[in-house]
């Protein structure tokens, strides 16, 4: 996969490729904090920032620590406790330098570390042979496509609480799930772009 320049990837990986429209890895907390844009954003940014480090760190990791030793496929295992203790590095320090955000956010901040986005991202990068260029830039891409999609969806379910009135059936993670379809539909349009297979 070396011949995939790294801004065509972060673009596709933004795009033609949006791990949740495309995967839908990362559904979970996507349905529970996709209430309000403020809360949307934070968790957008703590994802982003989480996954494009730990996509470098687990890279790293795969490729100078387990795949000499022989131990790769230790790799599940591993990438998930390096997500973890990152997530805690990040949880203390958006609590101590941002509590607003922390309160807003919640329990919802652990959630990042079960958000099988960030997972999936490092495991694509070491399925399709990324570089590390290729890995910083996939990592941040996946990252800034789950955040777009999450702050659409929270702009949206804010609008129609303010403005609709919906049918008890289609209240809280019911619609989120149309305007994701639909979304995703809308994202089918840049899938002859660029293809990252």
């Amino acid at each position: 996969m070396a011949d995939i320049d790294a801004g065509t990837l972060l673009f596709a990986a933004i795009f033609t490729n949006n791990i949740l429209l495309t995967n839908f890895l990362g559904l979970c907390p996507f349905l529970s904090i996709s209430r309000e844009v403020r809360s949307s954003l934070g968790l957008g940014v703590a994802v982003v920032f989480v996954m494009t480090c730990t996509a470098v760190i687990n890279y790293l990791v795969y490729y100078y620590v387990l795949v000499p030793l022989h131990l790769d496929h230790f790799r599940y295992i591993v990438f998930i406790i390096i997500i973890a203790s990152f997530v805690q590095l990040v949880e203390i320090s958006v609590e101590r330098f941002f509590p607003a955000l922390y309160f807003v956010l919640g329990i919802f901040l652990p959630l990042i570390t079960v958000n099988c986005a960030i997972l999936g991202a490092s495991l694509f990068l070491i399925i399709r042979e990324y570089t590390l260029i290729q890995s910083i830039a996939y990592g941040a891409g996946s990252g800034i496509g789950w955040m777009l999609a999450i702050i659409a969806v929270g702009s949206i379910r804010e609008k129609l609480q303010k403005t609709a009135r919906l049918p008890k059936g289609l209240e809280g993670p019911a619609i989120t799930l149309f305007i994701t379809g639909i979304m995703a539909l809308a994202f089918m349009a840049f899938s002859g772009m660029i293809q990252i297979q």
